[in-house]
């Protein structure tokens, strides 16, 4: 198995989202089970989770974190699909934030 890494920057306020809960799910035969869960640390970062080969998705417990910067809530939750093909290489995949407004793509 190898590790799959994640983080989330505050591109409303210009910094890394400290505190949001993550969770990492594995798809088996049509069930999405949990495989992971963490809290970003203080650079935004979650690192090590597991993967296997297969479907997964992050899910990004964004309502949390926004309402407790004083801000609207539109999006309470970021999921975010992917395959993994290749088990040696690394996965990063990054979440930009705001209150309205949030991309993805595969990090190195």
């Amino acid at each position: 198995m190898m590790a799959i890494s994640t983080h989330v920057l505050d591109a409303a306020l210009g910094r890394p989202a400290a505190g949001v809960r993550v969770h990492l799910e594995h798809l088996v035969e049509a069930v999405w089970t949990q495989v992971a869960e963490g809290v970003t640390d203080e650079d935004g970062r979650l690192k090590d989770l597991p993967v296997a080969e297969g479907t997964h998705r992050l899910v990004f417990h964004t309502g949390a974190y926004l309402a407790a910067t004083g801000r609207p809530v539109f999006y309470p939750e970021v999921v975010v699909t992917f395959l993994v093909a290749d088990t040696e290489a690394h996965h990063h995949v990054p979440l930009l934030l705001s209150p309205f407004a949030y991309s993805t793509y595969r990090g190195s």
